[in-house]
């Protein structure tokens, strides 16, 4: 099988402390905001975008990753390094992320309220209203391609095969991904290389026919969930990591298999929930804000006894999404710690923005993620307040929902190395390590 290159989607940390008006310490970060502009202008600079693609396809061509001998690799770069982005500014890029995402996120949890429910998917038919202007029959036109409309996803997760059929001949598939790409085509078997890594047989993949969506400029995609089919079961990997550069960044990075996590790294309870098993949650308890705890209960991130609930770490959600108790709790602390900040009207699915059009660096409040057992992961600024536009618009990356389930998105992850370890029931996060 051709090496093959899967595209995924991704700043400057100063810490210092700060006193609030009752007096009670609290941290800021650095966040540099005329270098993360730039990044917006240059990512629609032709030009630019040429000189991406030449850097990427000399370094896919020429460098492999360094592995021990027990390890495998595969070299990862953002899309927008290798393809042009059909947007004529940042902001129309921008909304049409978010838009895909909010679609990725419905499917998450639509999927997940299905298994959980026991509802057999062959049973399910599709709802018409008798006063819709559009008949079953009339919705027949392709996916748009995800390329035009800049879709945030790193990695979309395989579920198992919603449909398949065999015949003396072969097998037949058809899977269809959150974000609204589909593939259909033969079920087959071949061996996968890991660039000059090394190779594993046999393993399951479906070779496409009709791809549609997200397929377009890349390879295929690469299923990391927990199910039976999910490339890290087939190769019976004890363990596989990865760290997603800056989405707007000609840089690459990795994604491992059997690789020992960087030394340092924070930790966290990798647990399962026995009635969804592709997804990987974490041992998320609580979040903190300038250092200082929120108030939200260890149980709002918790899975209840009929398996709903939870906190999932999801490459292919942009945004991460908090219960509306948690997101509520994170929002006011935050903006009750930067009020010294110039604040403007929301921008899609973020209501909390800032305006800094005349700041070339601005101190902001921490955000940081706490675990069970005690570790605590903190993010960069440019892992939660994210430009929209370039004209110095940024907003808090984060959002409500009312579903019970928390995702941890890939917004949050960038410049971070994420580890699971399968065999040991551990999610590692190593910020710095791509």
């Amino acid at each position: 099988m051709a090496f093959s290159l899967f595209f995924l989607f991704l700043s400057l940390l100063s810490l210092s402390t700060t006193t609030t008006t009752a007096g009670t310490p609290t941290t800021t970060a650095t966040l540099d905001v005329a270098t993360t502009v730039q990044k917006t202008l240059d990512l629609l600079n032709p030009n630019f975008l040429q000189q991406q693609s030449d850097k990427s396809q000399k370094t896919s061509s020429e460098s492999r990753p360094k592995t021990t001998s027990s390890s495998l690799s595969f070299t990862v770069h953002p899309r927008s390094s290798i393809h042009k982005l059909h947007h004529n500014d940042y902001e129309s890029l921008t909304r049409a992320r978010l838009a895909r995402d909010s679609h990725r996120v419905n499917s998450v949890i639509t999927n997940m309220d299905i298994s959980i429910s026991g509802t057999n998917r062959s049973e399910m038919k599709p709802v018409v209203e008798s006063n819709s202007m559009y008949k079953v029959e009339d919705l027949t036109t392709p996916v748009t391609s995800g390329i035009s409309q800049g879709s945030g996803e790193y990695f979309a997760r395989c579920q198992a095969l919603e449909t398949s059929a065999c015949r003396s001949t072969g097998c037949l598939y058809q899977v269809s991904y959150g974000d609204g790409s589909f593939t259909v085509g033969d079920f087959v078997t071949e061996t996968v290389s890991f660039g000059n890594s090394g190779s594993v047989p046999s393993v399951a993949i479906g070779c496409g026919h009709d791809n549609e969506g997200l397929f377009v400029g890349s390879a295929g995609l690469l299923a990391l969930g927990g199910g039976p089919l999910s490339l890290p079961s087939q190769i019976k990997a004890t363990s596989f990591s990865y760290c997603l550069v800056d989405r707007d960044s000609d840089k690459s990075s990795t994604l491992e298999f059997n690789s020992a996590p960087p030394a340092g790294s924070v930790t966290a309870p990798l647990l399962r929930n026995p009635k969804v098993k592709t997804y990987l949650y974490v041992g998320l308890t609580g979040i903190s804000v300038g250092g200082r705890p929120l108030s939200i209960p260890p149980s709002i991130f918790a899975v209840d006894d009929s398996g709903r609930g939870g906190a999932i770490v999801d490459s292919g959600t942009a945004v991460t999404r908090l219960q509306s108790q948690a997101y509520n709790s994170l929002r006011d602390a935050f903006t009750q710690q930067a009020r010294n900040l110039k604040p403007t009207d929301g921008f899609s699915l973020f209501d909390t923005c800032y305006d800094f059009s005349s700041l070339t660096r601005v101190a902001v409040p921490t955000v940081a993620f706490n675990f069970a057992g005690g570790k605590t992961l903190s993010l960069r600024p440019e892992n939660y307040l994210i430009p929209v536009d370039s004209n110095g618009k940024f907003c808090l990356a984060f959002a409500p929902t009312d579903s019970p389930l928390s995702i941890i998105g890939n917004v949050q992850q960038q410049g971070t190395r994420v580890g699971y370890d399968i065999s040991k029931s551990v999610v590692s996060f190593s910020p710095g390590n791509c």
